[in-house]
C-alpha cells in the first residue's frame, strides 16, 4: 500500500538531530516555556517574516486565543468558510460567538470575497481566511472587505507554513496568523503544537497573556478569557530542527504535485491548479482532486494499493452536534466540494515510482455509475 503520509520515512534521515534536541532538553531538566520555545518564537516568526510568534498547544487553541485577543465575544459573529474541518468553527463555538459561513470559490475551494461581502452584517466582528491545502486565499479582496466593516482578519495557516505572495508570507498577511504543528503539516512536531503570528505589539502581548491563564507576572490574572495553552520544550526544539528543512520539502511537494498535473490524465478526475508560479506561492500541504463517483474512486485506488482520504466529507453546518434544533445553510460550492474531494498521497519522501503508480492507478478507473 502507497500511504497516505509516512511520518516514519519523513522523520529517519532527521533522528540523530531529534535525538540530540530532546536530550538537549532533558539535560535542561526545563520543560515548559523555557530557552527552547523562546528560541523557536524567535526563529519562526524571522522565518515568517513576522514581528513576533507565541508559541501554543495546538492550532485550535491558536483560533480561539486569536478571536479572544481581538475582542470577539459571546454573541458576535464570525465569517468562516464551513469545508475546512470544522477547526474555525470549535473556535468560535467555545467562546460562544456564532459562525457565519461563506461560500468557497468552485476552482480554488477557498474563501470567496464576494459571498463573504453578501452573507456579513454589522454583527460580523471577524473573519478566519483558511489557507486550505496549501493554497493562499485572496486575502487582499478579503481584506478590503474586513477593513470596509472593521472587521479583524485571522488567517488560518495550518495547512499553509511557507505559502506566500509578493514576498510576504502565510501569516503576515492579516492582523494574526494561527499555525498548527500536527505531525503532518508541512512543519510538523512529534505530538500537538502551535503558534500565532502578528505584527501588532499589543495583539503579541495580549496573546502571551492569554495563553497562560491571563497572567501578567506568576499568578496574577489581569486579563479575561486566559487559559492553559503552552508548547512545550521538547516539541519547540524537535520544531527548531524542522523548520530548517521546510523550504526544501514544501519546494518537493509542489514538485510531487507537478508530477500528478502532468501524469494523471483521466477526464473524470478533476485535478487543482498551483496558484501562480512564484517560488512557494502553493505549498501543497495536500493534492485533493474531486471526481462526481468519488467513493468509487478511492475504492478502486484503495484496491490498486494506493491509501487516500477525504479533507473533508461534511460540511460544518451539517454536523450533528452543531444542527440540532437549528436551520442551516446551503451552500452550493461547498456541499459540492465536500461531496468530491479526494486527498491523494503527497508528502517529500514519495518516490517517482509511487507517484507513477498513483497515476497510472486513477488513469484506470472507469466510473460505473457514470457510464
Amino acid at each position: 500500500m502507497i500511504a497516505l503520509n509516512d511520518l516514519a520515512r519523513h522523520h529517519a534521515p532527521l533522528r540523530a538531530a531529534l535525538d540530540a534536541a530532546i536530550a538537549r532538553v532533558e539535560d535542561r531538566g526545563h520543560y515548559i516555556l523555557g530557552a527552547e520555545v523562546e528560541a523557536f518564537e524567535r526563529e519562526f516568526a524571522t522565518w515568517c517574516g513576522a514581528d513576533s510568534c507565541i508559541a501554543v498547544a495546538n492550532g485550535t487553541d491558536a483560533l480561539e486565543l486569536a478571536l479572544r485577543a481581538s475582542g470577539v465575544g459571546a454573541g458576535d459573529d464570525v465569517a468562516t468558510v464551513a469545508n475546512a474541518g470544522g477547526y474555525a468553527s470549535t473556535a468560535i463555538r467555545a467562546i460562544g460567538a456564532v459562525p457565519v459561513y461563506i461560500d468557497v470559490d468552485d476552482a480554488t475551494l477557498l474563501i470567496d470575497p464576494a459571498s463573504l461581502a453578501q452573507r456579513i452584517t454589522e454583527r460580523t466582528r471577524a473573519v478566519i481566511v483558511t489557507h486550505l491545502y496549501g493554497r493562499l486565499a485572496n486575502v487582499d479582496a478579503i481584506a478590503e472587505i474586513a477593513a470596509g466593516r472593521r472587521m479583524t482578519l485571522i488567517e488560518d495557516c495550518a495547512q499553509a507554513h511557507g505559502a506566500q505572495r509578493g514576498g510576504k508570507k502565510a501569516g503576515t498577511l492579516g492582523a494574526i496568523g494561527c499555525f498548527s504543528f500536527y505531525p503532518t503539516k508541512n512543519l510538523g512536531a512529534l505530538g500537538d503544537a502551535g503558534a500565532l503570528t502578528t505584527n501588532d505589539s499589543t495583539l503579541a502581548a495580549k496573546l502571551a497573556e492569554l495563553r497562560t491563564y491571563g497572567w501578567r507576572g506568576k499568578y496574577r490574572i489581569i486579563i479575561e478569557g486566559g487559559m492553559n495553552s503552552r508548547m512545550d520544550e521538547l516539541q519547540a526544539a524537535v520544531l527548531r530542527v524542522k523548520l530548517a528543512h521546510v523550504d526544501a520539502w514544501n519546494r518537493l511537494r509542489r514538485e510531487i504535485a507537478g508530477r500528478y498535473l502532468d501524469a494523471i490524465t483521466n477526464p473524470q478526475i478533476v485535478l487543482p491548479r498551483l496558484s501562480g508560479d512564484e517560488a512557494g506561492a502553493d505549498v501543497t500541504h495536500l493534492f485533493v482532486v474531486r471526481a462526481k463517483a468519488r467513493d468509487e474512486l478511492r475504492a478502486h485506488l484503495a484496491a490498486a494499493g494506493v491509501a487516500t482520504d477525504v479533507h473533508y466529507p461534511v460540511p460544518d453546518y451539517s454536523q450533528a452536534a452543531w444542527t440540532r434544533g437549528r436551520s442551516t445553510p446551503i451552500l452550493e460550492r461547498t456541499e459540492r466540494a465536500c461531496a468530491e474531494v479526494l486527498t491523494l498521497p503527497c508528502y517529500p519522501e514519495l518516490t517517482n515510482e509511487e507517484i507513477a503508480a498513483v497515476a497510472a492507478a486513477c488513469n484506470s478507473w472507469r466510473p460505473a455509475t457514470l457510464s
